[in-house]
């Protein structure tokens, strides 16, 4: 980014107030640790060679976060570099002397990064740093799965819903879309990720969700299963799970007293469910097909990872607002 100004960016500067964005884009400035993620990017990155110089690295890397972040579309989001002095700073471009990458320039990264499968390889490098921290605990595992939705109108150009997602019931309600799958740590951080149809049993992807070396695991009624509890048993792993009433065996009181004791630990599992969908707007998809969306997942994951321990990842001296 240029050190020269515009009359706009020195009146920003002036300016007495700290915005909620603003203070937010510094903190996570602060945590994200850039060059290890650019790092997994930067061999999959065109060199530009023998043309049109490649827009740098860094710069990209940021506006695709800002992208999960505010839910921008690759339009909205060059809108906003333009729009936002915010932005602009975070992303390190200056409106007077640096070129602004355009909607095709975003989509085009975006599709690298869905290609190589980066943002899975993002993901992994945000949890080794957790783990080199000491900041994701090993002791065990939540297992659980939310329901992003799909549209389920077929007023499109194919006349037809995406049939890579499907549709599931959950009490009386039916629902449209893809499950994300979450294999978290007692604080809820997110440690595993698969993603699937909405279709798909919450149960089968529970081996997929476990790193191996849990002394406990915990999930709700749709992850018990007899067979499983004896298993772990096997192995000395505390199986947690709540346990699911049937008709001829309904819960006892003593049952669900301890299914709520296990509820209070396991709802800690859904803490980066609220943070990406409720905070970052990924409750619904955006692109048709499992693929992007899932690349999507694993990248807003790692960034809740990131901005659910932030005051922890925090540099000496720098403030974080609660």
């Amino acid at each position: 980014m240029s050190e020269q100004r515009t009359f706009a960016g020195l009146a920003w500067e002036g300016k007495g107030k700290v915005t909620r964005r603003e203070q937010f884009l510094g903190e996570m400035n602060a945590v994200v640790p850039w060059a290890r993620l650019m790092s997994v990017v930067e061999p999959h990155y065109p060199k530009g060679s023998g043309g049109r110089p490649a827009m740098d690295l860094g710069v990209m890397l940021r506006i695709y976060f800002v992208q999960q972040w505010f839910d921008l579309s690759d339009p909205a989001a060059e809108d906003a570099i333009y729009d936002s002095e915010s932005i602009r700073r975070f992303v390190g471009v200056e409106l007077s002397e640096d070129r602004v990458p355009d909607e095709t320039t975003i989509l085009r990264f975006r599709h690298l990064l869905e290609k190589h499968d980066l943002t899975e390889a993002i993901f992994a490098e945000v949890r080794s740093l957790l783990e080199e921290k000491r900041l994701l605990l090993k002791s065990g595992t939540i297992v659980d799965a939310t329901i992003i939705h799909a549209p389920s109108s077929t007023k499109n150009k194919s006349g037809k819903r995406d049939p890579e997602m499907k549709q599931t019931r959950k009490g009386n309600a039916w629902y449209f879309g893809m499950k994300v799958h979450t294999g978290t740590d007692k604080r809820g951080l997110t440690h595993h990720l698969t993603v699937t149809n909405a279709a798909q049993a919450d149960i089968k992807q529970m081996p997929e969700l476990l790193h191996g070396a849990e002394r406990e695991v915990y999930g709700d009624q749709a992850y018990w299963k007899e067979d499983d509890r004896r298993s772990f048993k096997a192995r000395n792993v505390r199986y947690r799970v709540n346990r699911r009433p049937t008709a001829k065996n309904p819960l006892t009181d003593h049952w669900k007293k301890i299914n709520r004791s296990r509820s209070r630990v396991r709802a800690r599992g859904e803490h980066a469910y609220r943070v990406v969908k409720r905070q970052w707007g990924f409750d619904k998809v955006r692109y048709r097909g499992l693929a992007k969306n899932k690349a999507r997942a694993y990248t807003l994951f790692a960034l809740a990872n990131l901005y659910m321990v932030r005051q922890k990842l925090m540099p000496p001296g720098a403030t974080c607002i609660r």
